[in-house]
């Protein structure tokens, strides 16, 4: 059995870990890190909790790297790492190169889950793909396996999009309900809206102007509203929060306070 490690349990590895839960069978065997969530989530679901990191990683196949991104690299140093021995890192800005010298000599991916992971509706990408991890992450949701480092670090924006459209959900709750609607139906449509609108583009063969163009007819609401957004230079600004995150990624400051 594929004995797995979690070294660093906050909120993402918490996430993850609930997604690997959700389906017990066959579920490889789970040891969880002494600090952080480690305590709480081994007690809840009857997991391992190791003493110390050394034998957490001497223990285990696959370990998963999910601590701050400045607290990465020191917290892989100086550990029991053999050949064998496969590091999976889901902390972000924190290059190959690093955490290959500091795991040497285990072999390492990159990757980027999202919180969604807990419903096992995480789009989840990988760099580079090792077939071993694949049946694992996919547990979490869809596995995007990219060719390169730099394609990586651009889709690793989308972990910051992902929180921006769940901001855009709240704001549209939010309208509703000052226009009359219940909080409840008002979170449940703005929330299923965005939904409908991402499977759309990811379950139809049509280009994505082409999938636009058909809503936006002349003279309609979709016409109307993307004009206004389009006054408020709305896609100036995403693009530009878009190349900011990027920045921040390509410079090392992801795991660091702005």
């Amino acid at each position: 059995m594929t004995r797995i490690a979690f070294l660093g349990v906050g909120h993402l590895a918490e996430a993850m870990i609930e997604g690997f839960l959700r389906d017990r069978q066959e579920l490889p065997h789970l040891a969880l890190s002494p600090r952080g969530h480690g305590p709480k989530l081994a007690k809840r679901h009857g997991l391992e909790l190791a003493e110390r990191n050394d034998a957490l990683v001497s223990g285990s196949d696959i370990v998963f790297l999910a601590t701050r991104p400045g607290d990465a690299i020191a917290a892989i140093s100086n550990l029991p790492w053999r050949p064998e021995h496969i590091l999976v890192s889901a902390c972000a800005g924190v290059p190959l190169a690093q955490l290959e010298r500091a795991a040497a000599p285990a072999r390492v991916m990159r990757i980027m889950p999202l919180t969604a992971a807990s419903l096992g509706a995480s789009p989840t990408t990988a760099f580079p793909s090792f077939p071993e991890v694949h049946p694992l992450l996919a547990r979490l949701g869809p596995v995007i396996a990219l060719e390169n480092e730099a394609q990586f670090e651009t889709a690793t924006v989308s972990a910051a999009i992902y929180g921006w459209v769940q901001s855009l959900i709240g704001l549209g709750r939010d309208w509703s309900v000052a226009h009359g609607m219940s909080p409840e139906a008002a979170r449940q449509l703005a929330a299923t809206t965005f939904v409908a609108a991402g499977r759309m583009i990811a379950e139809r063969p049509e280009p994505v102007e082409t999938l636009i163009a058909n809503l936006a007819t002349p003279g309609g609401i979709t016409e109307r509203g993307l004009a206004v957004l389009s006054e408020h230079s709305v896609q100036e600004g995403w693009t530009a929060a878009c190349d900011a995150v990027l920045a921040k990624l390509m410079d090392g400051s992801a795991g660091r306070c702005p």
